[in-house]
């Protein structure tokens, strides 16, 4: 093969062409146009300086003073794809390099050991689609999991992840960004003076010698067809009228040599171009031809201001193009494509049957439907003379003679199907169908092609008709069944024979007698009764070397509502046999098949076609784009985008599917898809068409500012200085559009609409933010579309200096021109309004809000005058000034023909002078009413230009700075207030002063910080959703704004540091109150609070720890909850006589009073929210709080601001011992915590005395003195009756409810504890239906000795026994009774007798034959190879001992040393697979009797199971134990496997944080911003659920840090 061909081949399938292909000379001459040589198969290709150099250079580079670098945060699904909305991404030119940054959460199937793929060239180098590099993600789960990729290359690039999946590399979705081009055009002197008028043709718009970048945008395309131009050396007038009308792109319809339709879409030969566009007799050869092109073009672009466009036709050629002669295999054939062969005959037909109409006596020409008719009848019969049903079907005979010769020679294939002895023959036929032996089946490929392999077909004859015992017989048998066979393929022969002559007909009809259609004439065999499907190309020398059936060639065309991904030329398709394809008789359809292989001559040829064009074009509109292969379009556009690495294209797609459009779009690199607004059929369908594809953003939008994060940018490649930069996350592309008037294959407006539209409709399009695109015709208002092909005169030139303007092209040049600056100096906002026949469209520029306001009255309807209807124009605080106004006069519609010149029609453009624009004042301040003048008839418009009055420039600049300055010197405290404070909290604060705040329409604010208008504004920020109610709500008043900072000016004189806060607030919404109208204050709203928001944010993250500031979002956000949770208010404290700041259970529920603060909620919460974040003063303030409190040894749950706590929790001194140990161990000197005095809330006689009693706080001890006491008295036993027991402290619990008893069962060392009537634990549900029979009644009593205080016990007796044995602490053990003797036992006995008996008493062994060396009752086992969730529960209740729940991974994370590694592993395994939620732990097995999964506290039914949430811990899936479970697994995952691996743990962590992901999303969309207290059953909203509770965060920021120590270390 030639290495051209080669190369062709390298660029399809992405590798690097090894040699440039060659540029076809005349017809069929190699080509000599070279692609750039690589440097080897796998390498990208390197040339001096590509872009991708650069981009890498200017990171490795030295930082001047410079502007942050742009930073694009796409942020990946859970599987490495891009969401549905992220799959197409377009990505701004890269003027200046910037940076896409990818993003995964820790802890998704994609984090797994990921590497980024991609095939932009990150490494430098030129772009190769199959060369790609890899970028090995980040692998330490603690942290954010993100990649920067330096972007200084246009282009369309793949990207996908690779990771490790459950068995082996898994390669994920593929997404795609897209990189628009840098086009660089003249720049254009103003069109408007200063004072806003339109300058003359002598000063505005005139091309300079600055050559400045043309977003996509600010093009604004011209259509021309290059024959009416003239040849080459006529353009200039041509140019120097599109500049002077303002546009900066000619569009040039194929300049090739065109076929013998002359239409320019019909080209004979690629590579030359067309001889009609040189002057003079002799034409110049091939590349001089093409230097003249390129000349004109340079032309164009240097003189001109004229970027250049061209189309590009990759689906088909000419019917007589030479090349086709030498190479019909470039064409699809019955001989390399058999199943066009009944289509050929048919189409062969057609022509026979129309060259013998005279001779049969049937009508030549259609002059009534009676004449279709006679035709059609006439060739139906010719049509079944085909005999097509042969295709089809199988040959009887044939097929008799087969099977009867494989059975007489014993050729059998025996029978190894479905038994079919004694089947009918239809059972038969429908098996021999689905068994795979039928051959040609639906292939066309000749008649009586369809078999059945013989052998088989006499395999099956003898096994189903086993009573045949002849050939003969059996051969008759089988054509019985082929008999049936034959059934369905004679009825699909005949629908297909019937659709295809529907089809014929129907298409006589309209080519022949339709007032619409084209009205052809005679019909001859030159011009046959319809179109012909296929080119005949002449049988002669040149083609005496081809098959014959090569020679036949089909044409293109295109079908109604097809598959743009499926070639209606391929099989199965039978579009041409069933003649559903509406042919272009000139154009035969290119053949590339799968890639070059399969046709190297074309692609070699279509390469260098394309190369070629893209060297002297800067754009290409690819023809007919939906029906190009799409493999074929990729390759050669990919080929294109090597010599033009900023190629611009644009193509017109009509799959009627947006996400088809996506489809080719993305992986084709389309910049700009064509829309046309002629498509709107009224003028509400027209607005909606410039809001989708024009409008940009809404004017007030808030997206910009608010979503983008200033940030340090560490180098991409890792060499290079740190920058600042600016992060904005990536939300999606819609397909850029390129948006026409009209194009030039569509009708006239005169024809669509009427011609006056023309003016109103090329006003809105200019007006439109987006590329636009016009005809020449459509500003000439030229009264009906042109033949492309038949009309041969010349464009009629205007000259607007001379005034000799042609139709709408005086508006023309001032609309273009404004369009191009309203793109450059980014009016990037819009508003549309549609009323009646009235389109108003605003465009304003946000940081000035200077603008352009255009009215057009649409002219849909022909002949009107009429003014219509329009309200008048308000503009808040806005003044307007008239630049433009015009209608167009159009006297006569007829236009007398003209043999050389095409000319529009006779018009005079009016100007409009006299559109009142009255100013007055309201209650908003002044504005502007623009009124509509008598004299506005249809197709009127007036243009304005406006700027808002006594607006503030500094405004977006003013809300964006300052904010970390007034927040620096805030704590902790003063962020609770300035970003939390539910409803009760802030009104418990400020005495009912302040609430949360009310939005209308949308309720109360969970918050009343910032995090509770963040919620909501997040919506509105993200969708640019003005319509919502708080969006609604600004715009009504500034209530909002005011009540932002007054509530921190209020409580100034408690949180005196907020003063600075305050006073900022306060600036920004006098400036917003003063300098905006009330449309712009959800602007300037959104701005100022996430700002503030993302400032405090700041404030608060530098103020934890080092675990909490390198860690991933959701480490931080879990963090925010300690600051959520921690903070004062008036009716709870640390402190019975003044405010202390003390932590919230849960939100809303426990905001204040006595309610707010719980002993074991504070000590499950304490270690996450305040020991890994750094808040170790708060956690001490609680300890030293609480040990204060000790009473009976026990500390209170219910802490009632230490004035009335309550004593009935048994498990909760366990967890302050446990929170204490943690701090000692944690915080810096936690040592000396144990030595701190402590003043005790009560005697040590414990009797009940008020707070300010003078016994109250008249004892002291130290902590670790408190700490012996807990013990001891455990030790020595614990029996009392609460004080004040009765109604008056719980009106649900019963009289022995009140008796509390614990006591050490010495023979095991465990603590036992409670009766049936109380529950000491966290499982404390108390029954409270009299209904139900429930009241007093626990739900969960847990009696005994429950597993998580054994082992917290355990915890803490290690660590005393360690304290002591380093001289730390003074005591040593307890003293206690022990079988009736008086002893002393040192913690480490107490311990050790702990660690002997512990798996004996808790563990139920997986094999029943092992219960002998455990304490088990096996007639009650539920469920095997678990830990007990109680040991000793009471009598008649002794099945709870063996009730799986989710206490036992507690016990294990504290002091795993009691367990054995193997079956802990084991027992968690099986919790990972029936207790597991997506946000918690069910609290009770599923397969349990008692299971109940869904809390419902209101219910009051008579079930005792459920009645009054009876079954709060009966299933209900809370939060808290999901972080001990996960803990526990990743400390016995490392233990309990010695064999274990690096790479084993690290897929066991990894499974560990994914169980977190569905925490993430909910922290991130719930408005409480943290995680529920519980969930019901699988995960499902419990509303009497806290929607955020402190231990549910708290437990999980305890694993995050344990991994994060696991993979530090």
């Amino acid at each position: 093969m030639k290495q051209t061909v080669k190369a062709a081949a390298a660029v399809l399938h992405g590798r690097d062409p090894k040699e440039a292909v060659e540029s076809a000379k005349l017809r069929t001459k190699p080509p000599t146009v070279e692609i750039p040589k690589s440097t080897g198969e796998n390498e990208p290709l390197k040339t001096p300086k590509t872009p991708a150099d650069e981009g890498i250079e200017f990171f490795e580079s030295s930082v001047g003073q410079e502007a942050p670098i742009l930073v694009h945060e796409l942020k990946l699904d859970d599987d490495g794809g891009p969401s549905k909305e992220l799959s197409y991404i377009r990505l701004p030119p890269p003027l200046v390099p910037y940076i896409l940054r990818v993003v995964l959460d820790a802890g998704t199937p994609a984090s797994r050991n990921a590497i980024f793929k991609t095939n932009f060239p990150l490494d430098g180098g030129k772009f190769s689609r199959a060369h790609f590099v890899e970028r090995t993600l980040p692998t330490n789960l603690s942290k954010p999991i993100k990649i920067d990729l330096p972007i200084s290359h246009a282009g369309a690039f793949l990207y996908w992840l690779e990771y490790d999946g459950p068995s082996g590399r898994v390669k994920g979705r593929e997404g795609y960004f897209n990189i628009d081009p840098i086009l660089r055009v003249k720049k254009r002197s103003p069109i408007l003076s200063p004072d806003h008028r339109p300058l003359p043709i002598t000063e505005g718009g005139q091309v300079t010698s600055d050559v400045v970048p043309v977003p996509l945008d600010g093009l604004v395309i011209l259509t021309v067809v290059s024959k009416w131009m003239g040849t080459v050396d006529e353009w200039r007038p041509h140019l120097q009228e599109a500049r002077e009308r303002g546009y900066n792109m000619l569009h040039y319809t194929p300049l090739q040599q065109r076929g013998e339709s002359q239409s320019p879409y019909s080209i004979a030969d690629q590579l030359s171009y067309d001889e009609a566009l040189f002057p003079g007799d002799k034409k110049p050869s091939s590349k001089a031809g093409t230097e003249q092109v390129k000349d004109i073009l340079k032309v164009a672009r240097d003189d001109y201001g004229l970027l250049s466009l061209t189309d590009v036709v990759l689906n088909h050629t000419a019917n007589n193009s030479p090349w086709l002669l030498d190479h019909p295999e470039a064409g699809f054939s019955p001989h390399n494509t058999p199943h066009l062969a009944p289509a050929l005959e048919i189409d062969t037909a057609m022509i026979e049957f129309s060259a013998s109409l005279e001779s049969r006596g049937l009508p030549t020409k259609i002059q009534s439907a009676s004449d279709v008719d006679r035709l059609m009848e006439s060739f139906e019969r010719d049509f079944k003379d085909l005999r097509l049903w042969q295709y089809y079907v199988l040959n009887t005979d044939n097929e008799r003679t087969a099977v009867k010769k494989a059975l007489d020679s014993g050729d059998v294939q025996p029978w190894r199907g479905d038994d079919v002895a004694g089947k009918d023959v239809v059972a038969l036929a429908r098996i021999v169908i689905t068994s795979g032996h039928v051959r040609g089946l639906a292939a066309f490929s000749g008649r009586f092609a369809v078999s059945v392999d013989s052998k088989a077909a006499a395999g099956l004859v003898k096994a189903a008709f086993i009573h045949l015992d002849n050939s003969d017989a059996q051969a008759d048998a089988w054509v019985r069944v082929v008999d049936v066979l034959n059934v369905d393929l004679y009825e699909e022969a005949n629908r297909d024979a019937q659709v295809a002559l529907d089809n014929i007909k129907n298409r006589l009809k309209y080519t022949r007698l339709d007032a619409n259609g084209p009205r052809l004439g005679e019909i001859t065999r030159q011009l046959p009764l319809v179109e012909t499907y296929f080119t005949r190309l002449p049988a002669n020398e040149r083609t005496s070397k081809h098959p014959p059936a090569s020679l036949s060639v089909a044409n293109n065309g295109w079908i109604w509502d097809a598959d743009p991904l499926v070639n209606f030329a391929m099989p199965p398709s039978k579009s041409y046999l069933r003649r559903e394809v509406i042919v272009w008789g000139d154009c035969v359809k290119l053949r590339y098949g799968d890639g070059p292989e399969s046709n190297p001559w074309l692609w070699e040829y279509m390469t260098s076609y394309v190369t070629s064009l893209a060297t002297q074009f800067d754009g290409f509109r690819i023809d007919n784009c939906h029906s190009t292969p799409l493999h074929v379009g990729i390759a050669l556009l990919d080929a294109a985008r090597v010599v033009n690495p900023d190629l611009y294209v644009c193509a017109e797609l009509f799959t009627g599917n947006e996400d088809m459009d996506t489809h080719f779009v993305s992986r084709l690199g389309i910049n700009s898809l064509i829309r046309e607004s002629y498509n709107g059929w009224d003028p509400k369908e027209l607005s909606r068409l410039l809001y989708r594809h024009g409008l940009n953003k809404p004017i007030g939008s808030m997206g910009d500012a608010c979503l983008t994060s200033p940030e340090e940018l560490a180098p991409p490649t890792g060499k290079g200085p740190v920058r600042q930069c600016l992060v904005s996350p990536l939300h999606g592309s819609l397909p850029h559009a390129l948006l026409y008037d009209l194009t030039h294959d569509n009708e006239s407006p005169l024809h669509k609409r009427s011609a006056e539209d023309a003016l109103s409709t090329g006003a809105l399009v200019a007006f439109s933010y987006c590329a636009t695109g016009s005809v020449k015709g459509f500003d000439d208002l030229y009264p009906k579309l042109l033949d492309l092909v038949g009309d041969n005169r010349r464009y009629e030139i205007g000259n607007l200096n001379s005034g000799r303007e042609s139709g709408i092209s005086h508006a023309k040049r001032i609309l273009n021109h404004l369009h191009v600056k309203m793109v450059l100096d980014k009016y990037t906002e819009g508003h549309v309004h549609q009323e009646n026949d009235y389109i108003v469209l605003h465009r304003v520029q946000p940081e000035t809000q200077q603008g352009y306001l255009l009215v057009a009255h649409t002219a849909f309807s022909k002949g009107s005058k009429d003014r219509g209807w329009v309200n008048p124009i308000k503009l808040a605080r806005t003044k307007a000034t008239l630049i433009f106004g015009a209608s167009i006069n159009i006297p006569s519609y007829d236009l007398p023909w003209d043999p050389k010149v095409i000319s529009g029609l006779p018009s005079e453009l009016v100007e409009i002078t006299n559109v009142q624009v009255n100013e007055g004042t309201d209650a908003n301040g002044t504005f502007s009413e623009i009124i509509v003048p008598d004299f506005f008839p249809p197709g009127s418009i007036a243009i304005f230009a406006t700027q808002m009055q006594d607006f503030d420039a500094s405004l977006d600049k003013r809300c964006t700075e300052g904010a970390d300055e007034a927040f620096a010197e805030l704590d902790l405290l003063d962020l609770n207030v300035l970003l939390y404070r539910a409803d009760g909290e802030e009104r418990d604060a400020t005495d009912g002063a302040i609430s949360a705040y009310d939005v209308p329409g949308l309720g109360k604010l969970v918050y009343c910080g910032l995090e509770g208008w963040m919620h909501p504004l997040r919506h509105v920020i993200r969708h640019n959703d003005l319509g919502h109610p708080l969006a609604g709500h600004l715009r009504d008043g500034v209530w909002a704004l005011d009540y932002i900072h007054s509530r921190l000016s209020q409580q100034t004189n408690t949180f005196p540091r907020l003063a600075k806060p305050a006073a900022w607030f306060q600036d920004r919404a006098q400036a917003i109150e003063t300098s905006v109208p009330a449309f712009l204050r959800p602007k300037y709203f959104a701005i100022t609070i996430s700002e503030a928001y993302k400032a405090a944010r700041r404030a608060a993250i530098e103020q934890f720890s080092d675990f909490v500031t390198s860690g991933h979002d959701f480490t931080q956000d879990l963090a925010l909850c300690a600051i959520q949770m921690h903070g004062l208010v008036k009716s709870a404290s640390l402190d019975p006589s003044k405010p202390v700041p003390c932590l919230a259970a849960g939100l809303p529920h426990f905001s204040a009073g006595w309610a707010r603060t719980w002993g074991r909620d504070v000590f499950i919460s304490l270690r996450g929210l305040f020991l890994t974040t750094g808040n170790f003063e708060a956690a001490k303030r609680h300890i030293l709080a609480f040990s204060s409190t000790v009473k009976h040894g026990l500390i209170p749950n219910l802490l009632d601001s230490i004035r009335n706590p309550r004593y009935n929790s048994r498990d909760s001194p366990w967890w302050m011992l446990q929170n204490i140990q943690d701090y000692v161990n944690s915080a810096p000197d936690g040592l000396s915590l144990l030595q701190e005095p402590v003043k005790r809330r009560f005697p040590k006689d414990d009797t009940f005395v008020p707070w300010d009693d003078p016994r109250a706080y008249a004892e002291s001890n130290t902590v670790i003195e408190i700490i012996q006491e807990i013990l001891q008295r455990h030790a020595e036993g614990i029996s009392f009756r609460e004080y004040n027991a009765g109604p008056n402290l719980d009106q649900q619990m019963s009289d022995p409810g009140f008796n509390i008893d614990i006591y050490v069962d010495w023979k095991t060392g465990i603590i036992h504890g409670g009766n049936e009537s109380n529950c000491g634990t966290w499982m404390d549900k108390m029954g409270e239906s009299t209904k139900a029979g429930t009241k007093g009644l626990p739900g969960t009593p847990r009696d005994g000795a429950p597993v998580e205080i054994t082992g917290l016990l355990k915890s803490t007796l290690r660590w005393l026994d360690s304290l002591s044995s380093k001289g730390h602490v003074k005591f040593r053990g307890v003293n206690a009774k022990v079988d009736g003797q008086d002893c002393f036992v040192t913690y480490k006995e107490w311990s050790d007798l702990l660690q002997s008996s512990f798996e004996h008493q808790y563990y139920v062994p997986e094999d029943p034959k092992d219960d002998a060396a455990y304490n088990v009752d096996p007639k009650i086992v539920n469920r095997r190879g678990i830990y007990k969730d109680v040991l000793g529960s009471g009598r008649g209740r002794e099945w709870s001992d063996y009730q799986f729940r989710c206490n036992f991974p507690i016990a294990m994370t504290v002091a795993p040393e009691l367990f054995d590694p193997k079956h802990a592993l084991a027992a968690l395994k099986l919790a990972d697979k029936v207790l597991k939620s997506p946000l918690g732990m069910k609290t009770l097995d599923p397969s349990d009797s008692q299971y109940r999964g869904d809390y419902d506290n209101s219910n009051d039914s008579t079930d005792p199971s459920v009645a009054k949430g009876r079954n709060y811990h009966q299933g209900p899936e809370w939060g808290w134990p999901l972080g001990y479970f996960l803990r526990a697994y990743l400390h016995f995952s490392r233990t309990a496997n010695e064999t274990q691996d690096d790479a084993e743990l690290g897929r066991t962590t990894h499974y560990l944080i994914s169980s977190l992901l569905p925490a993430r999303r909910h922290l991130k969309r719930d408005a409480w911003a943290g995680l529920p207290e519980l969930t019901n059953r699988e995960g499902a909203f419990c509303y009497d659920s806290c929607p955020t509770q402190a231990w549910s965060a708290s437990t999980l920021l305890d694993f995050l840090e344990e991994v994060h120590k696991f993979v530090n270390a």
